[in-house]
């Protein structure tokens, strides 16, 4: 499956917030409770976009996975056991597969793709954060090469910090 990447833009805001709003009734039918109308919100997400760290990968011009990369580590990723400490990082976050092409490999696919385009910038290790009651997304994690590190405690409950070296 041929999935083309870019920068979000602001014109995509609308379609990129039912895509998130989609995913959130997908994993709530799944009882994963890991996103809500509090987060990700539009303020989030249109920060992403006006800072270029917002990404789409469309698949014949629909938008079929969204994900934000940069370095920015939350405050509790200090409970990180970090293997590579001194390494250049980045970190995913907010990364959603539109519950359309769900269970089609596009999530494996995605990494792929990042880690390719961060190894190309010189980045030399990934890290986020993964609610640990959402079990499709740590065995796609886990399944890609990421490694719990460490665990944090978001108003939603337990988040596994996960890295990869690349």
């Amino acid at each position: 499956m041929k999935v083309e990447f870019s920068v979000a833009e602001e014109k995509e805001l609308q379609e990129i917030i039912n895509i998130f709003n989609d995913a959130i009734e997908e994993m709530n039918k799944h009882n994963i409770l890991q996103w809500d109308e509090v987060y990700p919100d539009k303020n989030t997400i249109e920060n992403d976009i006006r800072n270029k760290e917002l990404y789409v990968g469309k698949i014949h011009s629909e938008i079929a996975c969204v994900y934000a990369v940069n370095d920015e580590c939350h405050e509790e990723y200090i409970n990180g056991n970090w293997k590579y400490p001194k390494a250049t990082y980045a970190v995913i976050h907010r990364m959603c597969v539109n519950p359309k092409f769900q269970n089609q490999g596009i999530g494996i696919l995605t990494l792929n793709h990042i880690s390719e385009k961060l190894k190309s910038e010189g980045v030399e290790t990934i890290r986020l954060d993964a609610f640990s009651l959402n079990p499709f997304a740590l065995k796609m994690y886990y399944k890609n090469g990421y490694v719990k590190v460490g665990e944090a405690n978001w108003r939603k409950g337990k988040f596994y910090l996960m890295e990869k070296k690349l």
